[in-house]
């Protein structure tokens, strides 16, 4: 197992910073997503790992090691692409020899170490078959395989998963997953795919415009976003602006802030250290606002009223757009209680948001 460290890691292209001063550290063992949009410096701080590109500044360390000018054949890591990258005049099993061919293993060895690989991705049957017959799913399970097999220190992935259809997707990422926990090694995975990201890290670091906008877990990332750009990136939200009107402090000693705009009143946890009469957004997910009964929650000075203005059945959910004295709300309603809202358009509805979190809001700050 590797640690991974990179230091205030800078790529220049020209003019264009396409990732500025990215930081972190990566334990041995641990899965790390990095997750964005498109251009956003994700691939391009993977490829910095790899060392298929220098950084203009900073440093990457594994272990006690500076890798900086290491070529990519010298630091012994795993790569995985879009493009499974088979060679189709080899089988299975040559494909996934090749690795320890062209480092002079001895053939016993190969042989030995191929049996393990296919075994552990489950194609041990299939060792004799051109790529060309496999499914896709099929041959990405090789490509990883010819990854493992040469006992790399750092498992590198930039969108491996992203050519294939999304049931296909759902099966594999849970068997990379499976192979990063019993393998142990330490993982970097690329996607722009939030339920990849949620589904498989220890940790995710949300990129934009070349910097980590957040890091930390999936809670930490879905209910606790730290910019505006994390909530709306990351899922359905309902973005309110207001002030701050006041604080609550809970029972454990943590404080809550109070966000009102116009007849919207909302209790949030603070993730921005915000002060009184503050310029803030406050974040609700939708599937964390309550339908409530009209005789529940009568004294909660938080439960909102609103009118029902559109209803969309979805199945295993009813998408719900209340308008609460003009602001709009998006509520999504899951169980028996949805089927009671079918056919709701324009019927006064009190709900209570019970999830929320708010941060300075920097548009206004800016303005």
């Amino acid at each position: 197992m590797t640690r991974v460290q990179l230091v205030n890691v800078t790529r220049r292209f020209g003019q264009t910073v396409a990732v500025d001063r990215f930081s972190a550290d990566i334990a041995d063992g641990e899965f790390i997503t990095l997750l964005g949009p498109s251009g956003c410096g994700k691939t391009t701080t993977l490829r910095m790992v790899a060392g298929l590109v220098e950084p203009s500044a900073g440093t990457i360390v594994f272990d006690d090691q500076v890798m900086n000018g290491v070529p990519t054949n010298r630091r012994n890591i795993g790569l995985a692409f879009q493009s499974h990258a088979l060679f189709p005049h080899l089988s299975v099993a040559r494909n996934v020899a090749f690795g320890l061919e062209v480092k002079g293993r001895p053939k016993s060895d190969i042989r030995q170490r191929v049996d393990e690989m296919l075994a552990m991705v489950e194609l041990s049957d299939y060792a004799e078959r051109s790529p060309a017959q496999l499914s896709g799913g099929q041959q990405q399970r090789v490509a990883l395989a010819r990854m493992l097999a040469t006992d790399p220190r750092v498992l590198l992935f930039d969108e491996p998963l992203s050519a294939l259809d999304r049931n296909l997707r759902d099966t594999l990422k849970y068997s990379i997953l499976d192979l990063q926990r019993r393998t142990k090694k330490t993982a970097i995975y690329v996607t722009h795919d939030q339920s990849e990201a949620f589904a498989i890290s220890d940790r995710i670091f949300v990129m934009n415009e070349g910097h980590i906008e957040q890091a930390g877990s999936q809670l930490d990332i879905y209910l606790r976003p730290q910019s505006e750009f994390v909530a709306n990136f990351v899922g359905d939200n309902n973005p309110v602006h207001g002030r701050v009107t006041g604080f609550v402090r809970q029972d454990d000693g943590s404080r809550l802030v109070e966000v009102t705009s116009g007849a919207v009143r909302l209790l949030a946890i603070d993730t921005g250290g915000l002060k009184q009469g503050e310029a803030a957004v406050a974040f609700v997910r939708p599937e964390t606002i309550e339908v409530l009964e009209r005789v529940e929650q009568s004294n909660n000075p938080y439960v909102l009223e609103g009118t029902v203005e559109q209803v969309v059945f979805e199945g295993p959910t009813v998408r719900l757009m209340v308008d609460v004295d003009g602001t709009p709300l998006l509520v999504e309603v899951g169980g028996l209680t949805r089927l009671s809202l079918i056919g709701a358009d324009r019927k006064r509805i009190r709900i209570w948001p019970r999830e929320v979190s708010a941060v300075r809001d920097r548009t206004t700050v800016a303005a």
